[in-house]
């Protein structure tokens, strides 16, 4: 079932990719805020793309006779 804990990590994962974006952007290392960001997006997108085969196989059941 859907847990309103998974929201509050998914926003607690994008505040700290925003920490860690700014800190690695004020030593002038661009390139390593851009890859760290682009892991994080990858991480919650994973984590999404589980919630939504979950909502998928439950609506599936719902309809299966």
């Amino acid at each position: 079932m859907f847990d309103v804990s998974l929201l509050f990590k998914i926003g607690a994962m994008g505040i700290l990719l925003m920490v860690i974006e700014k800190v690695l952007e004020g030593n002038g290392k661009k390139e390593f805020a851009v890859l760290a960001n682009l892991a994080g997006m990858v991480i919650i997108l994973i984590t999404i793309i589980g919630m939504i085969s979950n909502l998928f196989d439950t609506v599936k059941t719902m309809f299966t006779f």
